[in-house]
Order: structure tokens, then sequence, then C-alpha cells
């Protein structure tokens, strides 16, 4: 009773499932897709049976507050409303009308659509559209090769199973491996026998190795010729060229993986391109250059016929094609390409091309011209085809009337023609081209050429010269009537090219006509010193001359502008040319002392001293109180050995313009005629009157230490100090003094107060550092130059001291300091050239100094000295000692020659060079140049013989 009144816990099994129960629904197990069965798992259940479920079980809907929302409406506004039979067919009416509405745009729609996925597909392929072409190549796969495929290897990345099976070991294994360490301590019969280690030869002869290598060459060359097709007898013929087999072998390019892989690319995408766009003539060109880079030309011929056949009215495709083909099929080519393009010039200048013998050339161009008549290009590919001068002028006579616009031909006529001739057919073509200033530049270049044609008489040259100014005039009135409107730089620039091609006079009758031109009148003298410079500097000559010559006709009074056409005039013209420049400088600036000074400087040089004499008393009569001139009169006569002369002119030089330099140059020439008493009296004289002019307590120091009165040269100093204490070299001159008396404590004591006096002053530093190397004291010289450099950090002279002060392994180190520091000096750059010199770079030693002579812009205030360092470099790598000697016939140097020498006529240029631009410069300064400048025994030398008497003084 107890069993049957226990409830039974399994009775679930037997009652029905709840309405809404699902099987694993719980667990997850439904709502699902597996690998077998593709597609959604079990549904779940429906809305009506949940509905259904929740109303016997009493339970309310859920109801959505927005599943009766109407996007026309407002919110739920029809949501208490019945469903009726007019609604029904509302909806009906409105479902109809969508799909007639959609039927309507359906095809436009799914063309879009089409075109879009056909766009995205082309630009991003699925990998087995990629693959397409390699799919289909498998089907001409042998089985051979199928065998070969090797197998795919573990790309899982995970560790496998290691195969732990084990094999048994033979024996002879284990004993070969037993042996491996064991040693022979004995000899087996035959080498008891054969007395040790020596092993004989089998019959008892030597190896001969000359016999193995001619052997082996033998079968080489056996090879070769059966490779070759020499040797007939295997029957091996082939086309090898055994001499140019390697060099073929050179010219094969090899492609990597990568460059194989971006052809391929490259192909898919010109396959696409021309596919979807056959008619684009550039992809076709593209694709058949890509099979050429690839080295298929047959794919690549066919590929451009493919697009000669698709674009035929395209020149590039028949061109493309003619170049990719010999000479015969490209002929053909163009010949087919003249049916659809005839109007190309192109395709018949390379048609042209293709021929070879002149007559054909000249037969395809003129059937050309029966195509396009009014082509330049193909009129002037004929014209010079002819060899007659008489056919070309009948052709251009021709084409002159076909195509009348054309300036390129016009002048091409006229230079066949006769000058009479010419003038009519450049009359011809400025009426029909009235824009052109070509023309007008060709008709003063042919007025400017008859001119010069013959022998004439100067008055009548003159005149036809003059026709060339007025016809350019008149161009370019002509030209701005027709409003062609030339900028300046473009008439400079036409002027310049008629220079160059030898018309001077158009260059200049243009230059006079434009170079005013859109320039304010404020501006007008600088923007032409601008022009003449530029000009210059391109080596315009004839055009610098022309627009200083213009504008010296706007400005005669400028003096700069004089002296810029002398200073042309004497770099590049004649003497004739230079004396006619400064005869109208003087007449027209009569007070510039400058130009009287060069003009009878230029007579002087030329030789013609009375010349010069005549110049200098013009001058007196214009500048009567001018200083300078008096002393370039005093000098011309004392240079000349009129002394007497020199002297009166000083006395009346000194009454008449009294000035501290007349004076002093009165003292100085007393001082070189020997009459040293007049000089002192001179001086004194001249200190009364000038007492804060330091040169005169100069000569007067100098004068007694010359005499041997140091007391009194003591006095001229100190007194000199006391007037002028700014005065550097006064304080150098009377410390050396001191230093000659063997003095040098005193020395030292007056640079001290110099440099009290003169704070900043480099060479009062540079002569205390003198001063303690000629004493012995090269720590305290350092010392003193360490502090030197403190106070003047950029002191060029102080630095080139100290990279000389350094020993050799440090002096690059200290110049590359010393080039931070002190930047352009003159005297660092000299150093850094002789430290290269020493290091016997010729080139960057020879460029350095060139450098440090352009330093300065003013070339007179150059160092003497470093003038005298670069010809003393040119001497030693210049200038030849010796003569190169000779030795059957070649040229042999000695182990002492210099191995970076250059041939005698190159080294003796170098050296000419250096001495022609010293000269030119006229150094004054420099602590070896000044006093071999100023001692009395070199009183009239030139200044090439100073330099080499600084260049000998160098160490």
């Amino acid at each position: 009773m107890a069993a049957k009144d226990k409830p039974n816990k399994l009775a679930f099994l037997s009652m029905p499932a709840p309405a809404s129960y699902v099987a694993g629904l719980g667990r997850g197990a439904s709502g699902f897709t597996t690998r077998s069965d593709i597609g959604p798992a079990r549904e779940g259940p429906s809305a009506e049976a949940i509905a259904e479920a929740q109303a016997r079980r009493g339970e309310e809907p859920d109801i959505d507050p927005e599943q009766f929302q109407d996007p026309d409406n407002e919110y739920g506004l029809f949501a208490g409303t019945t469903y009726e039979a007019d609604d029904e067919e509302a909806d009906r009416i409105y479902e109809l009308v969508d799909k007639n509405m959609d039927a309507r745009r359906r095809a436009r729609r799914e063309a879009r659509e089409n075109e879009e996925l056909a766009k995205h597909r082309a630009e991003r392929p699925k990998i087995q559209q990629q693959f397409a072409d390699l799919k289909r190549g498998l089907a001409v796969v042998t089985d051979e090769e199928w065998e070969n495929i090797p197998e795919v290897g573990n790309l899982t990345r995970k560790k496998r199973k290691r195969d732990e099976r084990s094999f048994v070991v033979s024996d002879s294994v284990i004993v070969g491996d037993r042996a491996r360490t064991e040693y022979e301590t004995s000899l087996d019969s035959r080498q008891q026998a054969a007395g040790g280690f020596e092993t004989p030869a089998e019959n008892g002869t030597i190896t001969n190795f000359a016999e193995m290598s001619q052997a082996r060459d033998k079968i080489l060359s056996l090879k070769l010729d059966q490779v070759s097709g020499t040797a007939t007898s295997t029957g091996l013929q082939t086309s090898i060229d055994p001499k140019g087999y390697l060099t073929s072998l050179d010219s094969v390019v090899l492609k990597t993986d990568a460059e194989i892989g971006d052809i391929k690319r490259a192909r898919m995408l010109f396959d696409s391109l021309v596919k979807s766009n056959p008619k684009h003539a550039p992809g076709w060109i593209a694709a058949a250059r890509l099979e050429e880079h690839a080295g298929r030309m047959v794919a690549a011929r066919k590929m451009i016929k493919q697009g000669c056949e698709q674009c035929p009215k395209n020149e590039d495709v028949w061109l493309e094609a003619a170049r990719l083909h010999n000479n015969d099929d490209a002929k053909v080519i163009l010949a087919n390409a003249v049916q659809h393009v005839g109007q190309s010039v192109k395709i018949w200048l390379a048609a042209a091309d293709l021929e070879h013998d002149v007559k054909a050339k000249k037969r395809v161009l003129r059937k050309a011209l029966e195509h396009i008549p009014n082509s330049v290009r193909l009129w002037k590919e004929t014209v010079n085809l002819e060899s007659s001068a008489v056919d070309a002028r009948i052709l251009l006579s021709r084409a002159v009337e076909v195509i009348p616009q054309s300036v390129e031909l016009w002048l091409a006529l006229a230079r066949l023609e006769t000058p009479d001739k010419a003038k009519a057919v450049l009359n011809k073509a400025r009426k029909a081209v009235p824009t052109s200033h070509e023309i007008w530049i060709a008709a003063g270049r042919l007025l400017e050429q008859e001119a010069y044609a013959t022998e004439k008489p100067a008055e009548q040259r003159d005149k036809e010269l003059a026709a060339v100014d007025k016809t350019i005039e008149a161009g370019v009135r002509e030209l701005r009537r027709h409003q062609v409107l030339l900028t300046r730089e473009q008439w400079l620039k036409e002027a310049e090219r008629c220079e160059n091609e030898g018309a001077i006079r158009t260059c200049e009758a243009i230059i006079k006509a434009t170079i005013a031109m859109d320039v304010e009148e404020e501006d007008r003298f600088d923007t032409w010193t601008g022009d003449a410079e530029a000009a210059e500097a391109k080596g315009n000559i004839g055009a610098a001359r022309a627009i200083l010559a213009y504008a010296l006709r706007v400005f005669p009074d400028k003096k700069s502008l004089w002296r810029k056409a002398a200073d042309l005039e004497k770099a590049h013209g004649t003497k004739e040319s230079l004396n006619a420049i400064l005869e109208r400088a003087v007449h027209h600036c009569p007070q510039a002392e400058v130009l009287w000074l060069m003009w009878a400087k230029e007579k002087w040089m030329a030789g013609d001293v009375p010349a010069a004499r005549e110049v200098l008393e013009r001058a007196f009569v214009a500048n009567s109180e001018s200083e300078q001139i008096w002393l370039a009169a005093v000098k011309l006569e004392a240079e000349n050995g009129e002394r007497d002369v020199a002297r009166e002119l000083l006395v009346r030089a000194r009454t008449v313009a009294d000035t501290e330099r007349i004076w002093m140059k009165s003292a100085v020439f007393e001082r070189q005629q020997g009459q040293l008493s007049t000089a002192l009296e001179t001086l004194a004289t001249a200190i009364k009157k000038y007492p804060k002019f330091a040169k005169l307590y100069m000569i007067q120091g100098q004068i007694h230490q010359q005499q041997g009165d140091l007391a009194a040269a003591r006095a001229s100093y100190a007194a000199g100090i006391k007037a002028c204490p700014k005065d550097v070299n006064l304080w150098i001159l009377a410390s050396r003094l001191e230093e000659a008396d063997g003095k040098s404590i005193k020395a030292r004591a007056l640079l001290d107060k110099a440099r009290l006096a003169n704070p900043g002053s480099d060479v009062l530093w540079a002569e205390a550092v003198g001063v303690e190397e000629r004493s012995g004291g090269a720590a305290q010289a350092k010392t003193v130059l360490a502090r030197g450099l403190q106070e003047c950090p950029s002191s060029g002279l102080l630095w080139s001291m100290a990279i000389w002060a350094e020993p050799r392994p440090t002096r690059k180190a200290r110049s590359a300091d010393a080039l931070r520091k002190a930047g352009n000096d003159p005297w660092v750059l000299c150093s850094v050239a002789r430290l290269l010199w020493a290091e016997r770079k010729i080139e960057k030693a020879r460029h350095w100094f060139e450098r440090a002579v352009a330093a300065n812009e003013n070339p007179s205030d150059t160092w003497g000295d470093i003038w005298a360092w670069w010809l003393k470099f040119e001497r030693q790598h210049g200038t030849a000692v010796s003569d190169v000697g000779t030795r059957g016939g070649t040229a042999s140097l000695s182990l002492t020659d210099d191995l970076c020498a250059f041939p005698c006529s190159r080294r003796q240029e170098h050296q000419e060079e250096v001495i022609k631009k010293a000269v030119a410069a006229e150094p004054r300064y420099g602590p070896t140049w000044q006093p071999i400048a100023k001692d009395l025994a070199n009183t009239r030398k030139s200044t090439k013989e100073i330099l080499e008497l600084v260049a000998n003084a160098l160490h």
C-alpha cells in the first residue's frame, strides 16, 4: 500500500508537453547550423502558437506600441479601426501602382546595378578569376609533369608526433665505426718492399702535367667545334657563333621572379583595358610595349596589329607598329596608315625616314605635300633634301605661296636669294606677316651684310649702316602699330643672338631702339648699368658696349658710367677704342680726376710719354688744385728721368695745392734722390703744418735710423706717438727700433702700451708674437698668440700664425677652426692653400690660392705676400726648371721630378697668369711686401720685379 501511495517521479514522461515546449531549447540545442545540414536548424514556435499558449494560461499578449504605426500618419491614428473590404481594395490598388512604378524603372536600375557590379569586379576581381588563365593552362599538363609536382608539406605549424620507430643496425656499420678511431702501427708488405711510404709509378715514368694540360685544351676545343657545327662527324650542326657566344651571353637579360610577376599583372591590366575600351589607342601601345619588354616580339606585333584594326585613325598606333617591324614590313604598314590618316605629318615623315635613297625620300615627301600642302615641316624637310640652291629656291617660292604666314619659309627664301631679290622677298614677307619681328631683324642684318660685303668708302659704309638703325626703329614702330608688344628682355635676347651670329651693328640698332622701353625715368641709370653688367658676364661685349653708349648719351655727366665704359674697353677693346672713350669722358667730365689719370696712364703705358704729358697739362687746366694730378705729373717725370722737372713740379704743387700728401711725397722724392738733409728740412716744415699726419713722423724716423742716429729716430717716433696715438704703424716702427737696438723688453713694453691705446688691433698682437719668436721664446709666443685670439677671435692674420705654430699633424684641424672663425679671410685661405701644397694636392692648392686673392672686393687691397706665395707655388709646380728629358722619342721623368708637374708650356702659362693678375691688381700691403717695395734700392722697379723679390724672400 505504501508503494502505491508513493508519487511516481517519472509520470511526466507520459504527460503531454506544454504548448510552448521546445526540446533542447534551454541548453541551446536549437537554432544553429551544422556542417551536415546547411541551412536553418529547427525553427522555434510560431507567433500563433505562442499567442495560443498564452491564452490558455490566461496571460495577456504583449503589444508592441509601434507595430501599428503608420509612417504617413500620426502615431496610432488607426490603431483601433477594423480592416474592412474597402481597406483591402485600397491596399490592392496601391500594390498594383507600386508594381507598375517598379517595372518602369527596372531596366535602368538593373543596367546600373550590372554596370556597378562589373566595375567592382574589374577593380577587385575574385581569386578564382585571377587564376582562371592558370586553370585553363592545366589542361596541357602532361602526366609526367603531374608526377613531378612536389608533395604539399605541413603548413599547419603544429608539432607532429615524432616517429619513434627503431631499426636494427647492421654489423658492417658497427665494425666500421669501431675501426674509425684505431691507429695503424705497422706497414703492409708492399710498403715494406717499396721502401717505406714512397709509392713508385707503375712503369717507372714521371707524370707530365704539360701533356695533361694540352690534352685538356684539345678536348675543350673539340667540344667547342662540335657545338659550333664545324665538326660534322657527330652530325651536330648548329648556328652558334663561337667568337660571339660569350658576348651574346652578356646581352641576355635575366628577369627576376618579381619582374615576371609585375609583367603578368601588367599584362592582365592591359588585357582588361583593351577589352573594355578597344578604341583607346594608348592602351594598345602600352600592351605592345609590355610584350616587347618581356621579349615576346611576336605577341607585341600581334597586339599592335589588333590596335591598328581597332584604332585606324590614330597615328601613334601606326607609328608604333612600324617601329616594331623591320624596314620592309614598316613600309607596308605606313602605306596602309596613309590610307586611313593621310593628313598625318608624322606618318609621312616616318615613311620618308624608312627610305635610304634620297630620290625615294624626295618622292615620298612630294607625295606628302600633295596630301598636306600647308605643312611647314614637310616643306622644310623637302627643301633640306635638295642639293641645288636653284631647286631649293623654286620649292621655297611655291611654299610661301601656299603658306604665306610661315616666317621660317620667308627667311629661308631670303637667304637663298641675291641681296636685291632678298629685299623684295622680305618686303613681301613683311606685308604677309606684319606681326613678325624676325623679318625686321632679318632686314637689318641683310643691310649690315651688304654694307660690309665689299670695299667701300667710310662715308658710304656709315650711311648704309645708319640705314640699319632706321630699319630697326621702323620695325619697332610697325610692330607697336599692329599691337605686337615685345618686352625689353625679349629684345635684349634678340640683340644678344644677333651678336652671337656676327651681326654686331644689328645688335646695337636693336638696343638703341628698345633699351628705354618699360623703364621708369628714375630707374634708368641702375637698370641700364645692370643690363650692361649682365651682358658682359654672358660674354656679349657688343651688347654691353651698345647699352653703355646709349646710357652715356642720356647721362653724359656720369663719371661712373664713363669709368665702366673705359674698363670695358680696357678689358675687351683696342687701344684706339679706349683712347676714344677716355677722350670723350674727359670732355664731358673735366672735373673727374680719375678719368684724366686713366688716360694719362694709358698713354704712358703705351710708351707715348709726350702724349701723357699733354693729357696732364690739359688736366691741370681743368683741375689746377688737384693733388692726384700733381703727383701723377711728378711720378711721370721722375720715372722718365726728369728729376729736376719733378722737383720743380713738387715745389709748385706745395704752393698751389699745399696738401699733407704732397709734402710727404716731396720728402720721399728727396730721400730717393739721396738728399737726406733736404728731406729732413721738408719734413720739419710739413710737421709744423700738419702735426697730425703720422706718415711724416714715420719717414723722419726712418731717415734718422738710416743715418744711424737712433736717439733722433726714437724722438721722432715718440713725437709721432704722442701726436697720433691711434696710428698702429708708428707703434710698430718704434718697437722695431728698440728691438734693433737690442732692447726687446722695451719693445714689449711699447707694444703693451700700443694695445692699451688701440684695443682689438690684430696687427699689434701679431707684432708682439713676432717679437717673442725673434727673441727665442716659442712658449711665450704661443701664450701671446692665444691671448690675441681671445681678444680678436675673427682675425685671419692671427689664425694664420696659429696654424703654423701648431705641429704638422694638428695643422689641418687648426685650419678647420680658423675657417669657422675667420670665414673668408685671405690669410686663412692662403694658409689652407699652403697646407694643401705641402700635401702635394696641387690642383686644390691652386684653387685655394685663387680664392685667397679674390677675397678682397678691391683688387688693390689684396696682400702682396699672398700673390708672392702663389708665385712661389707656381715656380715649383708651374715653371719647369729644366726641360723634361726624352728617351727614345717618349717623355721620361726622373724620380725627383714632381709627379703632379705639368708640361713646360702649360706650367709656364700658370706662372705668367699669376704675374699678369698680380700686375693688374697692383697690391700695396703685406708684412714682407711693404719693406721690399719701399726699399730705396727698389725705387723704380715695377710690380712684377717687386713680386719676384718678395717671392724669393718668403720662406
